[in-house]
């Protein structure tokens, strides 16, 4: 705890005497930062900052205030009105982030209509007699985010606080939940043709096909589908390493949390009279309103076949509409049910609300920061410096793109953002037939990468609050777990780009994170042995 505090002391004494020679030197920086690698520094900042304190409002602050001293060249009250005007009023003034924050405060009220009502408890009950074991309870929260998986968010959230209260009861520690969780989500999205990420895909290809090109890339999208097998793999050998073996040898010891000073959640009043049904049916009209909220906002009603209203949805929009409803459903389900009386009804509102704040202000805080980096010409700089380079490298540009997606998904902290600056740019290099199917495939398999890898990832925000999680916790313990998928991944892409055939790279690049797994299984057995021979 004092190396902590010692650390977070350390960085905050750095950045200030930086903010200070800053505002000091402010009439005399002269130097044009716009579209230059100094673009880059406000996100770097502050996921360097947030590694190193673990705290990660302030990191995130933090980092936007030097974006905001870099675009106002040191002058203070440019500074303070580019911090508030470009920075944090900008990124709440956008539609479609209003439509997620709307998504989450719904679903948080949402969330405690189950808790109240008991419907989570009965199901709890239920599942506890059937899920019998730690492997189970995994594998469980795996296949539900595989089958929930037209959109990241929403399944995130959906799976999250459907399967806390069984791994609870299983001892699994909250961030292997939150990995499990953000494990399965974008990757699942990424390689279903039926999804909103497909719909951002398509938005981005001209020349070609959008759909039919996604569909084609999901062989080669390595990291996506190594990442959904890992997962399988790790629950059924019931194996963690790094930070995550310490987060599950305290689970089983009965500390969810591990991280010093997490409170325990405490428990609501709730109804003794609720049955399995009262969670069911909520959670299942909750699917049905989200899918047709984005099935609607894509025109599916209007005429358009499935697949291009999802390609035309809005997704923030679409979700919104559909827990909206599904919250009004469940609030007179419940009430006809005479699980709840109005006045519990109305202090759900609040419980759900204040649930969700730690998250909304990271979200904003993120949202905040990438909106600062791209006004400083971030996309112009990655776009320009990519374009001047990968015309020329042929056959090694499938695994650059994947480094540079990944590099600029953690900068950045989203995939969707990554892909709409790298795509256009592949599709305007005039790539042969299967070259440029595997180009592609790198740029999305590295943009899910890195939003992974990234602290500032809405994905990862969404994943930590969801799993109730401290959400640094969740970044550090994930980082090795998805460090291991990018190496193999990027040998995928280096024999990709020679070989350009499917049947030679899928089948080693899974060889090869399974013997990286077994290995560490094997190792980590006989490291328990040796403990256990000394004690």
């Amino acid at each position: 705890m004092r190396k902590k505090k010692l650390l977070l002391c350390l960085g905050l004494s750095v950045c200030g005497l930086i903010l200070l020679g800053a505002f000091l030197a402010g009439t005399v920086w002269q130097v044009d930062v716009h579209e230059t690698l100094w673009s880059l520094l406000p996100p770097f900042a502050a996921i360097v900052l947030a590694l190193i304190t673990r705290e990660v409002y302030s990191s995130l602050f933090f980092g936007l205030l030097i974006g905001a001293l870099l675009k106002s060249r040191f002058q203070p009250v440019l500074t303070l009105e580019t911090l508030v005007k470009e920075g944090l009023t900008e990124s709440l003034g956008e539609p479609d982030n209003i439509g997620i924050l709307i998504f989450l405060v719904v679903l948080g009220i949402f969330v405690s209509l189950l808790s109240r009502s008991g419907g989570t408890a009965a199901y709890g009950r239920w599942a506890q007699k059937r899920i019998r074991s730690r492997r189970a309870a995994m594998l469980t929260t795996f296949f539900l985010g595989v089958i929930l998986s037209v959109d990241d968010y929403f399944n995130t959230l959906t799976v999250g606080n459907v399967m806390r209260p069984i791994t609870d009861t299983k001892r699994i520690s909250r961030a292997k939940l939150a990995y499990i969780i953000d494990a399965t989500a974008a990757p699942m999205c990424m390689i279903m043709p039926i999804s909103s990420w497909a719909a951002a895909v398509s938005s981005n290809i001209e020349t070609t096909s959008g759909v039919d090109l996604f569909i084609r890339a999901i062989p080669f999208n390595f990291y996506s589908l190594l990442t959904l097998y890992m997962v399988v793999l790790l629950s059924l050998l019931q194996l963690d390493f790094g930070k995550m073996a310490l987060h599950e040898r305290n689970a089983r010891g009965g500390d969810l949390f591990t991280v010093g000073g997490q409170k325990q959640e405490e428990e609501a009043e709730v109804s003794s009279k609720a049955l399995v049904m009262d969670l069911f049916i909520p959670v299942i009209v909750l699917i049905i309103f989200c899918v047709g909220g984005l099935l609607y906002t894509g025109g599916f009603f209007e005429g358009k076949d499935l697949i291009q209203a999802f390609s035309d949805c809005s997704a923030p929009l679409g979700l919104s509409m559909g827990a909206v409803a599904a919250m009004l459903f469940s609030s007179a389900y419940y009430a006809l049910r005479r699980l709840m009386n109005f006045n519990e009804l109305m202090d759900c509102i609040c419980e759900g609300f204040r649930s969700m704040v730690p998250a909304i202000l990271i979200l904003v805080l993120a949202w905040s920061l990438s909106n600062m980096t791209l006004s400083l010409g971030a996309r112009s700089f990655v776009g320009s410096l990519f374009a001047s380079t990968a015309g020329s490298l042929d056959s090694f540009l499938p695994p650059l793109v994947f480094l540079v997606s990944v590099g600029l998904a953690f900068a950045t902290g989203s995939s969707w953002g990554t892909m709409s600056i790298l795509l256009p740019i592949i599709d305007g290099i005039g790539l042969g037939e299967q070259l440029f199917i595997i180009t592609i495939s790198a740029c999305l398999a590295g943009a899910v990468c890195g939003d992974h890898c990234s602290p500032i990832s809405d994905t990862n925000i969404m994943s930590s609050a969801a799993a109730r999680c401290n959400h640094i916790a969740h970044v550090t313990t994930q980082l090795p777990y998805a460090s291991i998928v990018l190496v193999v991944a990027l040998i995928g892409y280096m024999l990709a780009g020679l070989t350009h055939q499917i049947l030679i790279c899928l089948p080693l690049v899974f060889f090869l994170l399974t013997a990286v797994i077994v290995g560490l299984y094997f190792s980590s057995k006989r490291r328990r042995e040796a403990q256990n021979g000394q004690e």
